[in-house]
């Protein structure tokens, strides 16, 4: 059985405006998921449907210009050792 698995990336958002980062992603049907990885370093990670990578990019290069996101990275997905393909 062949799955595909999301993208995975993390970039640390702007803590008084994280709120911002996270409804301008939920404006978007199933760009991404979203989580707070570490609350005191405001770390979030995202999951990211291969379909959906290059607009998913396109926001966040947005969210970028205006200082709310900053070193985003793309990593390998953390959960695929975990998953069974």
């Amino acid at each position: 059985m062949n799955k595909e698995f999301c993208s995975y990336y993390q970039a640390y958002v702007n803590r008084e405006q994280s709120w911002f980062v996270v409804a301008a992603l939920k404006g978007y049907d199933h760009l991404s998921l979203d989580r707070t990885l570490d609350v005191a370093t405001s770390l979030f990670e995202f999951f990211v449907p291969p379909a959906q990578e290059e607009l998913f990019l396109q926001v966040i290069a947005r969210l970028q210009e205006k200082n709310l996101i900053r070193d985003l990275q793309k990593l390998p997905n953390r959960l695929i050792k975990n998953a069974k393909v």
